[in-house]
């Protein structure tokens, strides 16, 4: 059995997040399917905010609600198109900022089955209305 989800920010502290999402945010913008989805203006904000959430997400202190209140995570992203195959892309990029970030293994092993999830239930179209 792995860890508990919210014993991740006490193994890993705010610099495991940032090392994770920093890694994950610096391969956005050359990529052909995810760089233009994401303003290139926004990058910094998109990476605070992804680092926010999950550190609040996962036993850390509460930054992003206090700051924008509950994540409502479908509706955020209900303005840009994702289907299975941004998603997997996404994931692709999530896993190699994971072998990046060199993360202990039970909280990289916690941290994948979460983004796992978390990217299919953002899925909100088809693969047949993305073209």
């Amino acid at each position: 059995m792995g860890i508990p989800e919210l014993e991740i920010y006490s193994m890993i502290g705010a610099e495991g997040f940032a090392r994770l999402v920093a890694a994950f945010y610096r391969q956005v913008p050359q990529d052909d399917l995810l760089g233009p989805i994401y303003p290139a203006f926004d990058l910094p904000g998109a990476e605070q905010r992804l680092r926010d959430f999950l550190i609040g997400r996962f036993g850390g202190p509460q930054t992003y609600i206090e700051q924008r209140g509950h994540p409502r995570l479908r509706a955020r992203h209900s303005p840009f198109p994702i289907n299975q195959t941004i998603r997997d892309r996404w994931m692709r990029l999530m896993d190699n900022a994971l072998g990046e970030a060199s993360l202990p293994s039970k909280a990289e092993e916690v941290l994948r089955k979460f983004f796992n999830e978390m990217s299919t239930f953002m899925i909100n179209q088809s693969e047949a209305r993305i073209s």
